[in-house]
This record gives structure tokens, C-alpha cells and sequence, in this order.
């Protein structure tokens, strides 16, 4: 098991549960972070080991993927499941990643990525980079909404954007079981996917 430093960027978000950024960085820094590779490991075994009482957190390595692999259960022993995902190495400067060389991105339907949890969880954010307006929306297990961060415009580099590529969108909610990433249409990708139990 490998603790992870993680460093995040500010932004200005719109969210419905008026989450800030202060409390982003808290709920990562306070918890005990696991780097996890793809097909190997067990989230059950980390949380035999982990210290009692303090979070659980999860960052997944993409970097364990190959270019154009569709990702859908390489971290289901870590308690996630994707639907609609490719790994990329971006070619497009547009679309940097945030940390390493692979990120997702929504395939074969663009616009689009679904992760659902084997057990709630109730953090979960992404570094995103976005063509358009991006909706990360939280779910319970009867697809009731417990929450959304909106990425207001397009944050891709070298644009006009307020905001910086690579922000940080995250959803704190009790018993999350699926998240949602929606750009209408448009193109994203994510990096540096990280749930807390």
C-alpha cells in the first residue's frame, strides 16, 4: 500500500450542496490515501489494514492502462465499476492530464462517463478538463440525486477560461453508488479519480 501526497487547485464551482474547496482538501488530507492498480489489489484487504477511525481513500493509477483500452472492471477488486470509458494518452495539448501520462475519457459515446461504487462510498472527485459545461452528478443505489458539482464552461489550456484545466470537482454525500460525469455533446477527460469510504 502506497500513501499519496495529492495536491489540488482552486476553483470556482456551483455546486447544490455548497461544498468549498477548503473542504475538498480536508477530506483529502485527513484520510489515509491508497494508490490503486489496475487488476491488482483488494479494497477488502486495505480495509482489514486500515488504521480505525480514520477514512479510507482510494486514487486509482491509470497509469497500469494501455492507450485506447476500454475501462470497465480493471479496479472492481478496489469497489469500482466504469461504464462508457477509454484510457487515452492525449495527443490534443488541449486536454492535459493532470498527473502521468493516461486519463479517461467517454467512449464510444463522448460526453459521457459512469462509475458505479460496490459499496457506498461517500466522497468522490476527479480532476477534470472539459470542451463545455460538465455536470458530476452523485446517486444512491435507487438513482435517487444526492448531489452535483457543475463546471460551469469549457477549462481546456491555452483558452480564454476562468477557470484552469485540471480542476478539481468532487461531491460529498452519505451512501453514494454511482457517479455521473455529463458534458453535453461535448468532449472531457478525467484524471486522478479518488472515492472515500
Amino acid at each position: 500500500m502506497v500513501r499519496r501526497g495529492v495536491v489540488v487547485k482552486q476553483a470556482t464551482l456551483e455546486s447544490d450542496t455548497a461544498l468549498k474547496f477548503a473542504d475538498c482538501k480536508y477530506v483529502l488530507e485527513n484520510c489515509d490515501v491508497y494508490v490503486a492498480p489496475a487488476w491488482r489489489g483488494q479494497l477488502q484487504d486495505t480495509l482489514k489494514t486500515a488504521r480505525t477511525g480514520v477514512p479510507v481513500c482510494v486514487c486509482l493509477n491509470l497509469e497500469d492502462l494501455k492507450c485506447f483500452e476500454p475501462v470497465e472492471r480493471q479496479y472492481e477488486q478496489w469497489g469500482v465499476v466504469f461504464q462508457n470509458s477509454i484510457a487515452i494518452q492525449p495527443s490534443n495539448p488541449a486536454f492535459p492530464s493532470h498527473s502521468g501520462l493516461i486519463v479517461l475519457m467517454g467512449s464510444p459515446k463522448s460526453g459521457l462517463i459512469e462509475a458505479s461504487f460496490l459499496q457506498p462510498v461517500n466522497y468522490v472527485s476527479a480532476y477534470v478538463t472539459s470542451s463545455q459545461r460538465l455536470v458530476m452528478s452523485a446517486y444512491d443505489r435507487d438513482r435517487q440525486l444526492l448531489g452535483q458539482t457543475i463546471l460551469p464552461g469549457a477549462n481546456l489550456a491555452n483558452s480564454d477560461s476562468a477557470v484552469p484545466p485540471n480542476t478539481l470537482l468532487s461531491v460529498t454525500a452519505s451512501n453514494i453508488q454511482f457517479v455521473t460525469f455529463c458534458a453535453f455533446d461535448g468532449q472531457f477527460t478525467i484524471d486522478d479519480f479518488h472515492f472515500c469510504i
